[in-house]
């Protein structure tokens, strides 16, 4: 089995990142996902420094699950190139680490 991971996502609104909470969680690709709000991003694109308020997913998973997540969330999001990223966990509470396996299991 793949090692725990956490993946990273930005997006718009409150109720996008609701929606793209809730079908991971809903679909097992995720064990728990938090909503962290008004995040202030500030970034390349399209050749100008930008801004914006968004929304911050932390998404508890495995690896073996990246691929499916990364898809997923690509016909969910607004943004063209949304952030998706991928974290290692090197170290967590037992408990809670199998927990998480287990919540993802297919």
């Amino acid at each position: 089995m793949s090692g725990e991971i956490i993946v990273l996502v930005t997006s718009a609104n409150g109720d996008e990142a609701s929606k793209i909470a809730e079908a991971l969680v809903r679909e097992r690709l995720a064990a728990c996902v938090n909503i962290i709000s008004d995040v202030e991003s500030v970034y390349r694109w399209e050749g100008k420094v930008a801004r914006d308020r968004e929304m911050l997913l932390v998404i508890k998973t495995t690896a073996d699950r990246y691929s499916e997540i990364e898809q997923r969330i690509h016909k969910l999001h607004s943004y063209s190139t949304p952030e998706v990223v991928a974290i290692p966990i090197q170290q967590g509470s037992a408990n809670y680490l199998t927990w998480l396996r287990e919540s993802v299991e297919r």
